[in-house]
């Protein structure tokens, strides 16, 4: 598999669809931590994001092998996408909304960390996390939905988009409403501490 790391995406791709599925596999290693974060943010529930991580994978294998994919899309933002529709399209089976939100409190942020911690560390971060959850859960969903897409799938702005179906300045808008009420909620438990 360490032949495969210096390829782009969509050589990755092309030597997939050529036969080797070693370069999927690289492909799959190199995106896993940040979808799989991405779904367990978007349905807060490990498990479930587990199934719904597994079944995005099958997706992107049937259409990679249908040719659905073309090389002027970004890989991560067409995988993203067909995260966020598997997400959807499973609250749409058990008739429930979409819960966005970004408290999940399951150890799902490890993906993110790439150095050792102390145990005194772990628990700093995840109390800091779990307070910072708290406070993105006051946000409306849509702004919710928009940071996930943003600051952990690392989408840009027409990607986010093309994902939620809006419109470029909607979501950027919503990103930055977001960001502004975030800090409005951080303002106030910061001078209600002090209080």
């Amino acid at each position: 598999m360490n032949r495969h790391c210096d390829l782009t995406d969509e050589e990755l791709i092309q030597r997939y669809l050529s036969g080797d599925s070693t370069a999927f596999t690289r492909l799959v290693y190199r995106h896993k931590d940040r979808i799989f974060t991405t779904i367990v943010l978007l349905v807060k529930d490990r498990t479930l994001a587990e199934d719904i991580f597994q079944e995005t994978f099958i997706r992107i294998v049937n259409a990679l092998n249908a040719g659905h994919y073309t090389e002027h899309h970004r890989f991560i933002a067409w995988a993203v996408r067909i995260a966020h529709n598997c997400c959807i399209n499973h609250f749409r089976k058990v008739h429930v909304s979409l819960p966005v939100v970004l408290g999940y409190g399951d150890g799902a942020a490890a993906h993110f960390s790439g150095t050792e911690q102390s145990e005194e560390q772990r628990l700093i971060a995840r109390e800091w996390q779990q307070e910072l959850h708290g406070m993105l859960d006051m946000l409306p969903a849509t702004q919710r939905e928009a940071l996930i897409l943003r600051y952990y799938a690392d989408l840009s702005y027409k990607e986010i988009a093309q994902v939620v179906n809006i419109g470029i300045n909607t979501a950027l808008g919503r990103v930055r409403y977001a960001i502004m009420n975030l800090r409005k909620i951080m303002e106030h438990a910061r001078e209600n501490a002090i209080a």
